[in-house]
């Protein structure tokens, strides 16, 4: 499984890992992710997401059932969950 946030979309970047004499050799900057339970009220039903440390402050500011659906809008999350969330939003 790649180390992408199913919230957000954020995966590692490249960077430089730069010694005391200046030498530079190529390095990866991994996300910080953690793998979280979320209870969804509107839907009733239990999530577990890997998710980032940014994405739990979104989480912790707009709530998990609106972040879900812009994750969902965006294409981050799998379409297959999508149906069960639809009928019990309906």
């Amino acid at each position: 499984m790649a180390r992408v946030c199913q919230l957000t979309g954020k995966k590692a970047v490249g960077g430089n890992m730069v010694s005391h004499s200046n030498h530079k050799t190529k390095r990866a900057f991994d996300v910080n992710l953690q793998r979280k339970r979320f209870f969804v009220p509107e839907t009733g039903e239990w999530l577990t997401l890997r998710v980032s440390t940014s994405a739990l402050k979104n989480i912790n500011k707009n709530g998990i059932f609106a972040c879900v659906k812009s994750a969902r809008e965006n294409g981050f999350l799998p379409k297959a969950k999508v149906k069960a969330a639809q009928a019990a939003a309906k």
